[in-house]
C-alpha cells in the first residue's frame, strides 16, 4: 500500500537519495514546482523518472490554475491571465474556461502531468487576501460554479484529474495562510449557503484539498486537522473523492510536520501534501502519514480511473475561440 503523502522532489532531476528514499517510502503521488521546471524535455525526464522510481503510474500534480499561480511558464508555456480577470473579461466565461483548461491540460499531459490542483472554488469576497482574491473564479456561488465546473469538465477531458481547493472554503480568509492561520467567524447555515456551495455542486470530483481555515462555529482547530470539519466535508458537502490536505509546511499549522501530519489523519484527510522538498521533513512527514487507510486506498483508486486518453481536439482552433472571447 502507498505511503498517504505527495511529496515535493528537491529540484530538476532524482538525486541519489531521493531514488533510495521515493522507492523505499512509495508515496502515493508527486507534486512539482517552478524549482523543478526547465524546459519540457527535462520536465518529462523528471516525471518520467518518478513514476520508474516507485515502479507504478503514480500520479504527478501541479499548481497551474493561471496569473500567479502557474509552474510552466513562458517561454516554454503559456501564460494565462488571473482567474477572477478572466472571470470578468470573458463574454462567454464558462466556455472561457473550459477551453483554457483543456488547452492547459494538454500542456501537462505532454510533460507527463497528470493531475491540476485546480479549480479553486473559493468565493473572492472583500475581505479575501490578495494572496488568494485574483486565484478566485468568482464573487458569488453561482458564477464560481460554472466556471470551476467548465474547467474540471476540461481537465478531466485532457486526461488530467482536477483538485478542487480548498474545502470547506478560504475565500472569508484576510491573512495570507502560507503565513498565518485565518479564521471566518460565519454561521453554519450561512457557510453552507454561500463558502460551501461550490464544493457540495462540484463535490462529484476526483480529489480535493483541505483548507488551512478555522470556521470558529465548528471550533478553533483549522479544518484540515478539524475532526468535525472532515466529517462536514464528507456528509453536508458530500464529498467522497480522496481528500488531501494543503501544503503540510504551510505556517497556518502549528506544532512540527509530523505533528501536523497525525493531526490530518486523525482528523480523517487521507494523503498529506508536502511541498519544499525537504529530505528530513519529508522523512517526518511520512512516517507520522503511515500507508493508505483501506478506505483512503479505495478513494484513491476511484481518483485515477477516472484518468483517461484525452479527447482529439485542434489545439489551434481552441486557441481561437479563446482568444475571441477574451477580445
Amino acid at each position: 500500500m502507498p505511503n498517504a503523502s505527495i511529496l515535493g522532489p528537491e529540484g530538476q532531476v532524482v538525486t541519489s537519495w531521493e531514488r533510495e528514499f521515493f522507492r523505499e517510502i512509495d508515496p502515493f503521488g508527486f507534486i512539482v514546482f517552478a524549482r523543478n521546471i526547465d524546459t519540457p524535455d527535462q520536465l518529462r525526464r523528471l516525471t518520467s523518472d518518478l513514476r520508474d522510481v516507485v515502479g507504478r503510474d503514480a500520479p504527478i500534480l501541479i499548481d497551474q490554475e493561471g496569473g500567479r499561480v502557474q509552474r510552466l511558464r513562458a517561454p516554454h508555456w503559456r501564460e494565462w491571465l488571473p482567474p477572477l480577470e478572466q472571470a470578468a473579461r470573458a463574454s462567454d466565461p464558462a466556455r472561457s474556461f473550459y477551453l483554457r483548461s483543456r488547452i492547459m491540460a494538454d500542456e501537462l499531459r505532454s510533460v507527463g502531468i497528470d493531475a491540476n490542483c485546480a479549480p479553486t472554488c473559493d468565493i473572492a469576497g472583500p475581505d479575501t487576501h490578495p494572496f488568494l482574491r485574483n486565484r478566485c473564479l468568482g464573487t458569488d456561488p453561482k458564477t464560481v460554479i460554472q466556471n470551476a465546473r467548465a474547467t474540471a469538465d476540461g481537465l478531466l477531458a485532457g486526461g488530467v484529474l482536477p483538485v478542487m481547493k480548498h474545502v470547506p472554503g478560504h475565500g472569508r480568509g484576510s491573512v495570507d495562510s502560507h503565513l498565518d492561520l485565518p479564521v471566518a467567524d460565519v454561521a453554519v447555515e450561512v457557510a453552507a449557503d454561500w463558502d460551501f456551495a461550490p464544493f457540495k455542486s462540484l463535490n462529484d470530483l476526483p480529489m480535493g484539498m483541505t483548507a488551512h481555515i478555522i470556521f470558529s462555529a465548528c471550533g478553533l482547530m483549522p479544518a484540515t486537522q478539524n475532526p468535525d470539519m472532515i466529517k462536514l466535508i464528507r456528509d453536508a458537502i458530500g464529498f467522497d473523492g480522496l481528500l488531501m490536505t494543503d501544503d503540510i509546511s504551510m505556517e497556518a499549522l502549528s506544532g512540527s510536520v509530523a505533528d501536523r501530519t497525525t493531526a490530518s489523519i486523525a482528523a480523517g484527510c487521507d494523503v498529506v501534501l508536502h511541498c519544499n522538498g525537504d529530505m528530513a521533513e519529508m522523512r517526518c512527514v511520512t512516517n507520522a502519514a503511515g500507508s493508505l487507510t483501506d478506505a483512503a486506498a479505495t478513494r484513491a483508486a476511484a481518483a485515477l480511473a477516472q484518468r483517461k486518453s484525452p479527447d482529439d481536439i485542434d489545439i489551434a482552433a481552441l486557441s481561437a475561440e479563446l482568444e475571441a472571447l477574451l477580445a
